[in-house]
């Protein structure tokens, strides 16, 4: 027999239901959100006035019937205004705040790729909750173009003003020339920014992704870098004590095989000196505690979806993004880090930085 706690209420039911229907609407806007982005279709429409389907579809260069579909989702979602007795559409300056390229690192529509992104391996997720495992970095269309991006708006624009500057005198160091280490550099957005910057010292950036490293070698050969060498390695393979004065993670640890294994290593790898500088994402190791995180649900995904099974993927831990501040701290310690400080900066609700020194 239930008892009063257990009983069924009709009203608490139907806001649940209400609240799971305005969920798969808010997922099929993501969806849509993330195919404004990509078609530019945002970033044409903060440019025009109210236009019609034909003149949104010209000024974008899609075709006119995906557009007045894609139209119709943005309108009932309330994210592009419509006049029907004119037929034409607008998307407000306001709702252009967030949603365009030029508004970055404000742009949320780039964070919206994330959705489809996920759901591509939606069917091998599925499996490993059954079978166990992970999947593999591979198996990811379009990750490091993504995640490049993700980067470009939170990570480069304040990269040499305000990220760096975290670690005192690091900048006055980086002019003079030091060796500096990216530990899962990805496309290598961030080094090659700091190599054209400081062309004093050198660079090293490591990845164990083929594609992308390949991406950071272009990317360098363009800018004319010669101070800069990128290689295909598992960071948990690095093994160069005493070597470099800086090494930087940039949302890369959570996502290794064995993260406490190569934070020992970043540890050696540093000069008595030497700066660990890592980005992570912000958060509590304690679920409750981040109830008013005001992403959670996002970065829990990803975790599940991403971070976590790449891990396993590989035999490894599994510690997934959400490892949060107490473990980290916890790890880094452990690794051997003697001092840790954490900073959170105004402009990003993602991620927060570790700066930690061997003595």
């Amino acid at each position: 027999m239930l008892d009063s706690g257990d009983s069924f209420s009709a009203s608490k039911a139907e806001q649940f239901a209400d609240k799971l229907v305005l969920t798969l609407n808010n997922a099929a806007t993501a969806l849509m959100i993330s195919v404004g982005h990509r078609t530019g279709l945002f970033d044409a429409m903060a440019e025009l006035p109210s236009s019609s389907v034909a003149q949104i579809a010209a000024a974008s260069a899609q075709n006119e019937r995906y557009v007045k579909e894609w139209l119709g989702a943005m309108v009932t979602a309330k994210i592009v205004d419509y006049d029907a007795g004119r037929e034409t559409y607008r998307l407000p300056k306001e709702h252009a705040a967030f949603l365009t390229r030029p508004s970055a690192p404000n742009n949320l529509a780039a964070m919206a790729q994330y959705i489809p992104l996920l759901g591509a391996v939606e069917d091998r997720i599925v499996e490993c909750f059954r079978d166990g495992g992970g999947v593999s970095y591979a198996d990811f269309p379009r990750f490091h173009e993504v995640m490049a991006e993700d980067s470009g708006q939170t990570v480069l624009p304040a990269l040499i003003d305000s990220i760096l500057p975290l670690v005192a005198g690091i900048r006055q160091k980086l002019q003079q020339g030091i060796e500096v280490l990216d530990i899962g550099c990805g496309s290598g957005r961030a080094i090659n920014l700091m190599a054209k910057t400081y062309p004093n010292s050198f660079f090293y950036g490591y990845d164990f992704s083929e594609e992308g490293i390949n991406n950071a070698r272009r990317e360098a050969d363009a800018l004319g870098l010669k101070n800069i060498r990128f290689e295909v390695k598992d960071a948990a393979e690095l093994d160069e004590p005493n070597s470099f004065d800086l090494i930087t993670a940039f949302d890369a640890i959570h996502d290794q095989a064995k993260p406490l294994a190569v934070l020992k290593a970043i540890n050696r790898a540093l000069r008595p000196q030497g700066i660990f500088l890592m980005q992570d994402m912000k958060g509590s190791s304690d679920v409750h505690k981040n109830m008013q995180h005001p992403i959670a649900p996002l970065l829990y995904t990803i975790s599940c979806l991403h971070c976590m099974t790449v891990s396993l993927a590989e035999n490894g831990d599994g510690l997934g993004a959400m490892w949060g501040e107490e473990k980290a701290l916890e790890m880094l310690s452990e690794a051997g880090f003697a001092k840790v400080e954490v900073h959170h900066l105004a402009h990003d609700i993602q991620n927060q930085y570790y700066v930690a020194s061997k003595n």
